[in-house]
């Protein structure tokens, strides 16, 4: 019985399918109504993990905002924040970065086991490093998260590099989409997808299972594995009873 855990991808992208623009400056895609229902998400999650490369460009914090949703983990004897988890190939990673400086939660990081020794004397006692062979794979990421880390939930959040490598690999259970109203049109802009074979194709379409006009954005909501079922006459995804059973969730 599989115990990786539930995995949830969220995502905010422009009409035209670009995750943000190329100038230095974060371009945001969604508006404050929406960045209030990703922080819902994430006080659900037990890890949120992003790409290195976001880690780098953006600088996130990747915390719970909201005051009462942090009391409501920590009076389920959660931390007030969920975990922090990013993979890099390179080991180029700041230890003055807020995802290692700012919130009081573990910190993972995943990369070749080569880079391990390097990266572990680069951040300290600010991560744990953890050495997944001569390449990370998401599988095998999400395999030590559900077997040795105790994750049930995974909230996956970028960048487009990370998306990819989940939703090629077929390791998504629930994809959040958010499409912006506005098209960035910038060659060198990342984009939410980069080109290659995904599972879902004209002869496989992803099931459609709930959307939601938030402000002047969409969201929509993919089932894209059994694990995501769409519960009664409310139509949002919630995890099916064997699928929890199989991550260890309650």
């Amino acid at each position: 019985m599989s115990e990786r855990p539930y995995v949830t991808l969220s995502c905010a992208m422009s009409i035209d399918g670009y995750l943000d623009g190329s100038a230095p400056r974060r371009l945001a895609m969604s508006n404050e109504a929406d960045f209030d229902r990703v922080d819902e998400v994430r006080s659900r999650s037990d890890a949120i993990m992003v790409g290195a490369s976001t880690v780098r460009r953006d600088n996130p914090r990747l915390l719970v905002r909201d005051a009462g949703r942090r009391a409501r983990r920590l009076s389920a004897g959660c931390a007030a924040s969920p975990m922090k988890v990013t993979v890099t190939a390179s080991g180029e990673l700041s230890p003055e970065a807020a995802f290692f400086t700012v919130g009081d939660v573990p910190r993972l990081v995943y990369t070749p086991s080569e880079g391990v020794r390097g990266l572990r004397a680069r951040l300290g006692e600010r991560a744990t490093v953890v050495g997944l062979g001569a390449r990370v794979t998401m599988a095998a990421l999400l395999d030590d998260l559900g077997q040795r880390r105790a994750v049930r939930r995974l909230m996956v959040e970028g960048g487009g590099t990370v998306l990819t490598q989940f939703l090629q690999a077929d390791l998504v259970d629930e994809l959040q989409l958010v499409i912006a109203p506005f098209f960035v049109g910038e060659p060198g802009a990342p984009r939410a997808a980069a080109a290659g074979p995904y599972p879902w194709t004209a002869s496989r379409r992803a099931r459609l299972a709930d959307t939601q006009q938030i402000g002047d954005v969409v969201l929509l909501r993919y089932a894209l594995s059994d694990r995501c079922v769409v519960a009664p006459h409310h139509g949002e995804p919630a995890v099916a009873d064997d699928a929890a059973d199989s991550s260890g969730r309650s």
